[in-house]
């Protein structure tokens, strides 16, 4: 089930660092496992509202979980990651409750000595591994599977790896549990593919939107035509209005990088450039000269 970060803490998505503190404050210390002894379902929603809590308050998190959405987040970010250089002892201490050990209650001794160092030492993740990856610009776009041959500590593996719609250049994709082995007996580390998307002849891309070149003559241009323009599944005809300039747009409304997640489907635009003849027939040249002397 997706995990809407906001609505569990109850503020907006516009909400600065300091609402979304004292929402979480609010809500920690109604949920705090020392005020509901026993009580399992206090202490679930304790763990998902300090999970919201962890990702919105720390600037790099929000921004990848606003960008990518709920399941794009997750393939970057492990559990662990999401705890890391995460400390709210000060804030529980404020309200009086004991927090050497409550995060090791709830969420397991491993994650708890995340939160604070003292006790036991805690088990570390083993090292995490980059592999390059390059992409078809179409299958970046639209998203797909993909068989990828991975060399690790087991040999040779092959994964097979979800690619969501309108990944980009220099973006990680994660698959967890396929890095090194812990020295310490810790969770396995992550592979993280770096993408490298390759481009295309016909279509250059700038967010999610899509921008593709259609070729109109100078007679479709003055009157108005129609043009077929090239979408990535198929063609399509659209009119063109009369007295379109070179370089006019005209868009096509959700054939962009298709919808994800939290993100929108972009848009194509079918970028006009009007056609000039090299070579021209004396019947043409004799109209253009018409044409010429009633200014057009």
């Amino acid at each position: 089930m997706a995990k809407d970060y906001y609505a569990i803490l109850g503020v907006g998505k516009d909400a600065d660092t300091d609402t979304i503190k004292k929402a979480y404050r609010k809500l920690a210390l109604k949920y705090h496992p020392d005020k509901n002894p026993g009580d399992k379902q206090a202490e679930e929603r304790f763990k998902e509202i300090t999970e919201a809590y962890a990702v919105l308050s720390d600037a790099d998190k929000r921004r990848q979980y606003d960008q990518f959405g709920e399941s794009g987040f997750h393939q970057r970010f492990s559990q662990e990651d999401i705890y890391r250089n995460f400390d709210v002892g000060d804030m529980f201490r404020e309200f009086g409750f004991d927090t050497n050990d409550i995060f090791g209650r709830v969420f397991g001794g491993g994650r708890g000595q995340s939160f604070f160092q003292g006790g036991r030492p805690r088990a570390v993740k083993g090292q995490d591994y980059v592999m390059h990856l390059n992409l078809p610009f179409r299958q970046a776009v639209l998203g797909d599977q993909r068989r990828v041959d991975f060399r690790g500590e087991d040999g040779v593996e092959h994964l097979q790896v979800n690619i969501p719609p309108g990944v980009e250049s220099g973006q990680r994709l994660r698959v967890a549990g396929k890095g090194g082995s812990s020295p310490t007996g810790g969770p396995r580390g992550d592979l993280f593919l770096e993408i490298k998307v390759d481009p295309d002849s016909r279509f250059t891309r700038e967010g999610r939107d899509l921008y593709v070149t259609v070729q109109i003559p100078f007679s479709g241009a003055c009157l108005g035509t129609t043009v077929e323009v090239a979408t990535l599944n198929e063609e399509k005809r659209v009119k063109v209005p009369a007295g379109i300039a070179s370089g006019g747009k005209l868009r096509l409304k959700g054939f962009g990088v298709p919808a994800h997640g939290r993100n929108k489907a972009g848009d194509l635009f079918a970028i006009i450039e009007i056609a000039v003849p090299k070579k021209i027939t004396n019947e043409q040249k004799e109209l253009l000269k018409k044409l010429a002397e009633t200014g057009l």
